[in-house]
């Protein structure tokens, strides 16, 4: 048998991916729902993506009296707003649909009477001592009910969505209320962990906490705050976006949020943007620019602020580059070229290495716009470095690979197991389609620094991987050349190493993107026929049948050094 073949054979003699990881329920029942697997031929990965299950495990537990909700792992006990209560559960959703459902409604159990949401909750109740938004909670909460509301056993239906739109409604009018105090429209930040950017340089002279632990208080010795904050401000300014789409979805008027969120957009690049710099910038209480230049861009565009070209050109000058953010293994939280920056990563450090969370921020950016394939770029190394490591850590040293502060942390282990999707396998969408992309882990790297440890080759020679999506339960699997899947045993599609194809969640083709960072040619083929195509990177094409309606691309943006 090819290694292709070999990948497919063993994913399907397989045990259940929980039953090989040793699980217990909720988490067990949920992942054999899903219907996940996974295979490899030669490599790391696909230990560590068992080992990512089994650690996931470890972060499922009880909280405060809550049903078991994800906790953030590692050396924070608990659940924090802006990463496990946000992303990290938007992640999880795919694999554990209700412990995800749980997860988002703790945040509305404990919001506080005059509508504040905690920042965090743990096993002694809830924290108000800061806001620590990032991830807008309106996003996460309207994908999870995009992808479930039909789902009984995910209990994500109207009623949950009302409670969760109630919530975020009412935080909203907080935030207005206590984080507006210079009248700009801007969220304003009060202390580092607003923000949750321990150690970063872009706080420096400024409280870590809140004044005497309440968040609607800033000290008032401190002669800098309160901040005009732009990652603040458009978290504000893309929850209304989706606070429209739930009240719509309500039968409520959708407007008042639109007209909301536009204030907001206006206010951000009216008081933080610098356009002879081409970022954003904290305002502080002396009407200062602080000039630090961090991965609040990357939050700003994580939040779907900009258009295509505004995209477009914070990438080539920044994103994609390696004077400032791109490193060989993802994406670093302080320019590279800020002289304050600092890669340790063996502490809580957001002065300068890569952090999974924002790695696992970044594909909201990355797909709103189209660029699947610079994501590729940025992700290929890093899933090396992390297949090669021995546990799931908050970061990675950017020059060595080498995995830093903590274990079993919820945000790499989510991470590992998006990217592994995102990258060559079945991904099921919030809009109702299916992505099954075809780059095989075939071509890691394992030469630079940490990763080049003595006898371990990360790189596979083939994978094969699965997920049951609309009682349909599909395979993918992929070497160095081809994609082939196949929809409850029957081969379905069959397409070349480098493009991604959508289909409807049916099956049906609907579209072909190149997510190489070159064109790749090749053949779609499908029970309809076949279509030969060349894609550029990043280029769509949307089908007709099997037939080509339209081809657009938003262009591509390669590495660059200066």
């Amino acid at each position: 048998m090819s290694a292709l073949e070999t990948a497919l054979a063993r994913l399907r003699d397989a045990a259940p991916a929980a039953e090989q990881a040793g699980l217990e329920e909720p988490l067990a029942e949920q992942l054999n729902r899903s219907g996940v697997g996974f295979a490899a031929v030669g490599g790391t990965v696909e230990q560590r993506w068992l080992q990512a299950i089994r650690e996931l495990q470890d972060c499922i537990r009880p909280l405060a009296g809550s049903p078991p909700v994800l906790n953030e792992g590692g050396v924070y006990a608990g659940t924090w707003i802006e990463s496990t209560g946000t992303i990290n559960t938007e992640m999880l959703s795919r694999f554990a649909a209700e412990t995800a459902t749980e997860t988002f409604r703790i945040y509305s159990t404990h919001q506080r009477e005059d509508g504040m949401i905690p920042y965090k909750v743990t096993a002694d109740g809830p924290g108000f001592s800061q806001i620590q938004i990032v991830t807008p909670l309106a996003r996460s909460v309207w994908n999870h009910y995009q992808l479930h509301s039909s789902d009984e056993s995910a209990a994500a239906g109207r009623d949950w969505l009302q409670q969760m739109y109630a919530t975020m409604a009412r935080y909203d009018e907080w935030l207005m209320t206590y984080r507006n105090t210079r009248g700009t429209g801007c969220v304003e930040a009060f202390s580092t962990f607003d923000t949750g950017h321990d150690l970063s340089p872009r706080f420096w002279f400024v409280p870590d906490r809140c004044y005497q632990g309440e968040a609607t208080q800033f000290d008032p010795e401190a002669p800098t705050i309160p901040f005009l904050a732009p990652d603040l401000t458009a978290n504000v300014a893309c929850q209304r976006y989706y606070l429209a789409k739930i009240a719509a979805e309500l039968g409520e008027d959708p407007t008042p949020w639109e007209v909301k969120a536009e204030a907001s957009v206006k206010a951000l690049f009216e008081h933080c943007y610098d356009p002879a710099d081409g970022t954003f910038y904290d305002l502080d209480a002396q009407g200062k620019q602080v000039k630090v230049i961090s991965d609040v861009l990357l939050r700003v565009l994580a939040c779907e602020i900009g258009d295509a070209r505004f995209f477009a050109q914070a990438l080539e000058r920044y994103v994609m580059n390696s004077a400032h953010f791109l490193s060989h293994y993802g994406f670093t939280t302080i320019s590279l070229s800020d002289p304050r920056y600092d890669g340790d990563h063996t502490r809580n450090s957001w002065a300068g290495p890569v952090h999974f969370l924002t790695q696992l921020r970044a594909p909201h950016a990355f797909e709103h716009h189209g660029r699947p394939a610079e994501l590729m770029i940025a992700n290929r190394e890093l899933l090396s470095a992390l297949s090669a490591a021995e546990h799931f850590p908050q970061g990675i040293d950017p020059w060595s690979g080498d995995a830093g502060f903590t274990s079993s942390y919820s945000p790499s282990i989510l991470w590992m197991l998006d990217t592994v999707e995102r990258m060559f396998g079945v991904l099921p969408l919030p809009t109702g389609e299916i992505a099954f992309t075809g780059l095989a882990p075939t071509r890691l790297d394992p030469s630079h620094g940490g990763t080049g440890k003595a006898g371990v080759s990360t790189a596979a020679e083939a994978i094969a991987y699965s997920r049951t999506v609309g009682g349909a339960h599909y395979e993918l699997a992929a070497d160095d050349d081809q994609v082939i899947t196949y929809r409850d045993g029957q081969q379905h599609l069959s397409f070349p190493r480098g493009w991604r194809v959508m289909t409807e969640r049916t099956g049906k083709p609907v579209a072909v993107v190149g997510v190489a960072a070159r064109p790749v040619t090749g053949t779609l083929a499908s029970a309809e026929g076949s279509l030969k195509l060349t894609l550029a990177p990043n280029e769509r094409v949307d089908l007709s049948g099997m037939r080509i309606a339209r081809r657009t691309s938003p262009g591509f943006v390669a590495p660059r050094a200066s």
